[in-house]
């Protein structure tokens, strides 16, 4: 029997995220991007796990084989899905930092200040290709350390352990709409509509 992976819900409802992400993207990607993309990447994983459970283990090789296909798109549909889970849950709120002591507390103690970790974030996420992601990690199985991973495409320059706490995504189809090549404008936006609340909670629950 093949595991069925979960399409999970935002933290809000689909009419609340048109006026909740306004300032960040348009009602109409705040649709597209959760409905199609995002649900997109959670059925291909779960076809993949269909095509897993019939692949012919034997004829597996370096080359092509099917499993290793289906191998391949299996970490890219998970990365996906998860990144967003993570994208979504990020966004929402008034940017109020003094909602969230723990990280914010943290994140000052890492990069000196919130208003570095803010520079450091956009550059980050300015230095994405086309279709990368910026992230705030927790690097859990080396340094203990708060850390900008750079990911392109959605694993290439992922770290090993990192728990992403914050994920701002920059493939052109989340801004475009809204901002069109603005990408600098679309996360000074983006920084402005995070939810320190439940950031916070997720640091409390992964972190500490």
């Amino acid at each position: 029997m093949p595991y069925e992976w979960k399409f999970n819900p935002r933290p809000y409802s689909d009419e609340e995220a048109k006026k909740l992400l306004a300032n960040v993207i348009s009602p109409e990607t705040a649709d597209w991007h959760y409905n199609t993309h995002h649900k997109g990447y959670v059925t291909a994983l779960n076809n993949i796990e269909k095509g897993l459970e019939t692949a012919d283990r034997a004829a597996a090789n370096g080359n092509y084989s099917v499993v290793g296909e289906l191998k391949r798109r299996f970490t890219w549909n998970h990365a996906g899905a998860l990144l967003h889970d993570v994208y979504w849950e990020g966004m929402g709120g008034d940017g109020d930092p003094a909602k969230g002591a723990a990280v914010v507390k943290a994140i000052e103690a890492e990069f000196g200040s919130l208003d570095a970790w803010k520079a450091d974030f956009k550059a980050t996420a300015i230095s994405a290709k086309l279709s990368g992601w910026a992230l705030l990690v927790y690097d859990a199985l080396w340094s203990k350390r708060l850390l900008h991973a750079l990911v392109d495409e959605h694993a290439y320059g992922a770290i090993w352990g990192g728990i992403p706490l914050i994920a701002c995504d920059v493939f052109e189809h989340a801004y475009y709409h809204k901002d069109g090549p603005a990408r600098a404008r679309y996360v000074d936006n983006f920084l402005t509509n995070l939810h320190w609340g439940r950031l916070n909670a997720r640091y409390q629950k992964y972190v500490r």
